[in-house]
């Protein structure tokens, strides 16, 4: 006599769970990797490099270089908001820019280096926009600061050592309104030059990256005239 079949207890139904929310600090950190080894050895396999690799003439390295310059900029006005703001909508905000801007720089910087061009440029800023000669040279920037207010050093936008000082100098209210008026110039100066990249670039990501950043600073920009209006504050001229 064969044993009885065994009887399979289905399984009791267990709570539906939500799904893990990852620290927003841990998700940057992963998107903040992948865009670091997007910007160096994985572009090889994006096909960056395969064709004629760009030149220190080319745009794509003078997007590169001066760019980057830009972006650090405001990577070091967003960064002051932990110290000098209370507000959290504009902690969050400077968050996210220095996220982004920090990530794409890195990006950048990883193309030079796969083109096996030096991370700065000795050449005038914006040259390779057909504004200036490619032969134009500035002082080393090597002893400069990012906002130095040397002969032809200030891209569009960008704020002086003066204007960075009284930055530094502000908190609270104030703080805000000063660093929204500043970083709505900043993201200004910065759009011609990411228009100029995503139609006259080389290489497709570098194209790509430029229209990137055209589209998510414009939309910050009317983002941050809110918040200005909101708090009080006017805008600085557009460079």
């Amino acid at each position: 006599m064969s044993a009885p079949a065994e009887t399979l207890t289905p399984e009791q139904p267990t709570a539906t769970r939500p799904a893990p929310r990852w620290p927003r600090t841990a998700l940057m950190a992963v998107i903040a990797v992948g865009l670091l080894l997007l910007g160096g050895g994985a572009a090889v396999a994006l096909g960056i490099g395969r064709t004629t690799t760009p030149d220190a003439d080319s745009v794509d390295a003078g997007f590169a270089w001066d760019m980057s310059r830009h972006h650090l900029q405001g990577i070091e006005m967003a960064n002051l908001a932990p110290d000098h703001s209370q507000d959290p909508i504009i902690r969050s905000l400077a968050f996210d820019i220095s996220a982004t801007q920090t990530n794409q720089v890195g990006r950048m910087q990883g193309w030079l280096a796969l083109w096996g061009l030096p991370n700065l440029s000795g050449r005038s800023p914006m040259y390779w926009m057909g504004g200036m000669p490619a032969s134009s040279s500035m002082p080393d920037m090597a002893g400069m600061t990012m906002a130095d207010d040397g002969p032809g050093t200030l891209m569009p936008g960008m704020a002086t050592n003066a204007e960075m000082a009284h930055l530094r100098s502000l908190s609270g209210k104030a703080w805000d309104v000063e660093f929204l008026r500043l970083m709505i110039r900043h993201h200004q100066g910065g759009l011609k030059m990411a228009q100029y990249a995503a139609q006259h670039a080389q290489e497709p990501s570098v194209r790509t990256l430029a229209e990137s950043m055209a589209l998510t600073q414009t939309a910050e920009v009317h983002t941050m005239a809110q918040l200005l209006a909101e708090r009080g504050g006017t805008p600085l001229p557009a460079p």
